[in-house]
């Protein structure tokens, strides 16, 4: 029995700690845009002002998209053909683990061995909205959503990398039609 508790032991923190690194993308495109013509871009700043988090947090995400972007191909430009805007959500994750699991059929407690009761686990899961509007014609062509884990402590750099981490992962999808590597 102790090597089955174990077992469950490992098998559990591997899904937590696995979870913890995931990133759940979706993404949307106007099938009518034509992405080639897109080679600058900069950031639509009354959108991105309009995103609930913080001041240093935004920095963070758009540094993150600036790379992504560049690595793309694309140019940081005044005059841009392609606008980039963020929008955020936040919420609270509880996710509870129910540790009753023993031998036996019934709850007759007689029936039933092992480890009782559950476990609570609370963190914060957040969805990054990357959102690409035509400049000339101020129409959305082309939108990304990242929903992730996350790090709320202190520690800047891993904050900062699983900024870069979703934005990555958002990022992959672009431009439609185009595989990544």
């Amino acid at each position: 029995m102790k090597i089955f508790k174990g077992i469950a032991t490992l098998f559990f923190l591997l899904i937590v700690l696995s979870s913890c690194t995931t990133v759940r993308v979706a993404t949307d495109y106007d099938r009518e845009a034509n992405f080639g013509e897109y080679s600058t871009y900069a950031f639509f700043k009354p959108g991105i002002d309009k995103a609930e988090i913080s001041d240093l947090d935004k920095k963070r995400i758009l540094r993150a998209i600036d790379a992504e972007l560049s690595a793309k191909g694309m140019v940081k430009n005044e005059n841009p053909t392609i606008l980039v805007s963020i929008f955020t959500k936040e919420r609270e994750r509880v996710d509870v683990y129910n540790n009753n699991f023993g031998w036996g059929w019934g709850w007759n407690p007689w029936w039933w061995g092992g480890a009782y009761g559950s476990t609570v686990s609370r963190s914060t899961e957040g969805s990054l909205y990357i959102d690409l509007i035509d400049a000339q014609t101020q129409e959305l062509v082309w939108q990304g959503v990242g929903s992730a884990r996350l790090i709320t402590s202190g520690d800047i750099d891993k904050k900062e990398e699983r900024i870069r981490e979703i934005v990555r992962e958002i990022m992959v999808a672009y431009p439609p039609g185009v595989a990544s590597n």
